[in-house]
């Protein structure tokens, strides 16, 4: 069993802190926020990750997890430290670091004996160096310590089940011993352990994410294309994800990706590329195309309600970038909405579990409701901004009749065009040019 320092409690901090704990490892987490650290020993948890608030309530009942705002406290006897803060996009998409370095400088400040830091932020390449040049110029005394880049690979909404069964574990440092002691608690997780460099290990981070970007923008690209042509991009990449060589995987069309990585990866890894004199051609057209898919969602209105918006009452389905999970960083809903409030409509929306954020990022630009067939009741279109299960299961018939026209925009493809048109709806999905009997597939 280890003793662990973890700081900051946001969403990477808090569920490697909980699961590492589950693990069997002495935990304290640490953050500035005292509101966060109150709530979080009162049980209630500041983000949602399904799963999440009964394992750290578990663990802290076991002993093994706790939280602090105190850098003494969760130093004490800590051999290693995660360094866990927020590194949001600058003006010009650069990271920034500020939240790093004064993890970095309290740490060298505080710390009384050997410790392994850790670097689990996502943050440029380099930065491992710099938070090494930073603790050795503001320790009070020499102490002895090392840097490791240990980047995190886990998927909000199912975050817990990653950090448990990742594909791969990456370290990077230049003290083997370090690097191998970091290696030594994730052994029970039983995944390949790759050991590398500290830059190394920090690309391999912003090229996973720009790659899984690139996937998503590619074809959604390609079914901007299949509208065009009369095709159907969800047979599309059925076929192509057959081929080992590309994989099902990201290869949903829709309105693009959101949320805290791959948005903010593929600036940071734009810049990087960009202050070293390269020309990242392809970074850009991936976050070009990603822009005009949100903006797709206002031209379909366009095309079925007329140029002027204007009084029109259009219900969003979905605000959270993705499903299971709370967070509106760079989600595609508030594109969405604060164009189409630009434009005079009057808009009405829902998500399961993403409220609060919303009514504090789009106050007065939306009315919140109760439920879907709230959002429906008399208006004029509807746009499915998120594939929540539920929005899959509702009555659509019942939609329909609701509705003032049955007008539906289905941003991630979640229905079949041709059931919709038997209901009566007018529908748009993308790249959904022509639904015939839909995939039959003869196995061999």
């Amino acid at each position: 069993m280890k003793t662990i320092a973890v700081i900051g409690v946001g969403y990477v901090g808090l569920v490697t802190g909980t699961c590492f704990s589950d693990l069997g490892n002495r935990v304290k987490c640490m953050d500035i926020s005292e509101e966060k650290i109150t709530k979080l020993e009162q049980g209630i948890m500041p983000i949602y990750e399904p799963g999440l608030k009964e394992v750290v309530q578990r663990n802290v009942d076991a002993g093994r997890l706790s939280f602090t705002t105190s850098y003494e406290e969760a130093l004490e006897d800590a051999s290693i430290v995660f360094i866990c803060v927020g590194t949001p996009s600058g003006v010009d998409g650069e990271a920034d670091l500020q939240y790093v370095r004064a993890a970095a400088e309290t740490i060298a400040k505080t710390m009384t004996r050997r410790l392994v830091v850790v670097n689990k932020s996502t943050v440029p390449v380099g930065t491992g160096d710099w938070v090494a040049e930073i603790i050795t110029e503001t320790q009070p005394e020499p102490i002895d310590f090392a840097v490791v880049s240990c980047p995190e690979f886990l998927r909000e909404g199912s975050a817990l089940y990653d950090f448990m069964n990742p594909d791969r574990i990456v370290l990077g440092s230049l003290d083997e011993d370090a690097a191998d002691e970091v290696a030594q608690l994730h052994l029970p997780l039983r995944a390949p352990i790759m050991v590398t460099d500290l830059r190394t290990a920090e690309m391999i981070k912003y090229a996973s994410n720009a790659f899984l970007a690139t996937k998503i923008s590619f074809i959604n690209e390609i079914a901007n294309i299949c509208e065009a042509l009369g095709a159907d991009v969800k047979e599309v990449a059925v076929g192509m994800g057959y081929d080992k060589r590309i994989g099902p995987h990201f290869l949903g069309a829709g309105i693009g990706y959101g949320g805290s990585c791959f948005p903010k990866d593929v600036l940071a890894l734009k810049h990087m590329a960009a202050e070293q004199g390269r020309h990242p051609q392809l970074l850009q057209a991936v976050t070009d195309i990603n822009n005009f898919q949100r903006m797709q969602v206002v031209s379909k209105l366009h095309d079925m309600l007329g140029q002027d918006l204007s009084g029109k009452t259009i219900g969003v389905l979905g605000l959270s970038f993705k499903p299971n999970t709370d967070d509106m960083r760079a989600a595609p809903s508030v594109t969405v909405v604060n164009e189409l409030h630009k434009l005079g409509a009057t808009l009405r929306g829902y998500d399961p579990v993403a409220m609060e954020n919303a009514s504090g990022l789009l106050e007065g630009k939306i009315e919140l409701c109760n439920n879907a067939y709230e959002v429906v009741d008399g208006a004029d279109a509807v746009v499915v901004m998120t594939e929540w299960n539920e929005f899959k299961q509702l009555d659509m018939l019942r939609v329909k009749e609701s509705m003032g026209a049955p007008n539906l925009i289905d941003g991630r493809n979640i229905y079949d065009p041709e059931k919709m048109k038997e209901l009566g709806f007018t529908y748009r999905g993308f790249g959904r040019g022509y639904n015939g009997n839909g995939i039959h597939v003869i196995e061999a």
